[in-house]
């Protein structure tokens, strides 16, 4: 049965704990995305995109591919995050120090789940400052930016918890990201609307989860979408919740954190 949050100064040393983590590796954790994200902007918005006929979307191709940059940054920050912090805690054995503290299940996993959301998050916005220096880019609808961010991100670092349970070396640590999770949201609608796929990919397209969260931050960043908004923002919210309960219940059981 899970808890109530009892102890909101433990979880706000886990959560600051997390978030110190982190920055204290910017080099690594924050920067990287922005210069791929410049550099996806320049190559694919400016030098190829101007020769893309996107005048269906009432968009330049930049501006439609920048919501999705962000999209795909925040999954990968988000998941980067929690799935390297709990899996070296696992590795060096000092998961212990949380398992021990004064904190109920659902407490260390806000705890954890906040350095994921916060990294995501601020790489997400940094991704859409990046985007300022080559198109003008006002956010549409800045209440459904925020919710669609903050549920991105709770799914894909309760995901890099889960990952990192799961994984018995870096290998495998890596293996959800790389072969699931990053070909999904490329996938996704990223680089291109789904009017552009053949009826059949359409279809399918539909059945890709992650389709959804990329297209409610497009809609939130340019009031464009292929999908109704509502539509995007419950299947966001059923996934997020679902995703941190199965969470919650992995650390309740101990399922590789005790020996």
């Amino acid at each position: 049965m899970l808890h109530l949050v009892t102890n909101p100064i433990g979880v706000l040393a886990l959560a600051k704990r997390e978030i110190h983590r982190f920055f204290s590796v910017a080099n690594q954790t924050i920067f990287p995305p922005l210069v791929s994200s410049a550099l996806f902007m320049y190559i694919f918005g400016v030098a190829i995109g101007s020769r893309v006929n996107f005048s269906a979307t009432g968009l330049t191709y930049l501006q439609f591919i920048t919501p999705g940059l962000m999209a795909m940054h925040l999954i990968s920050s988000s998941y980067e995050n929690t799935s390297s912090s709990l899996f070296i805690g696992r590795w060096h054995n000092h998961i212990q120090e949380i398992l021990l503290a004064p904190l109920s299940y659902i407490e260390m996993v806000l705890g954890l789940l906040a350095g994921g959301v916060a990294r995501g998050i601020l790489v997400c916005m940094g991704v859409w400052l990046i985007s300022l220096f080559f198109t003008p880019s006002i956010i549409a609808h800045p209440i459904a930016l925020l919710y669609f961010m903050l549920m991105v991100s709770v799914i894909f670092s309760c995901a890099g918890m889960m990952g990192a349970l799961w994984a018995e070396d870096f290998g495998m640590l890596s293996m959800w990201n790389t072969y699931v999770i990053i070909p999904l949201a490329l996938l996704g609608g990223v680089f291109h609307p789904l009017f552009m796929l053949p009826p059949a990919l359409q279809i399918i397209s539909h059945f890709n989860p992650i389709y959804y969260l990329v297209s409610g931050i497009r809609y939130s960043m340019t009031n464009v979408t292929d999908t109704p908004a509502m539509t995007c923002a419950i299947v966001a919210l059923g996934m997020a919740g679902t995703i941190f309960l199965a969470t919650v219940y992995l650390f309740k059981i101990g399922y590789k954190l005790r020996t």
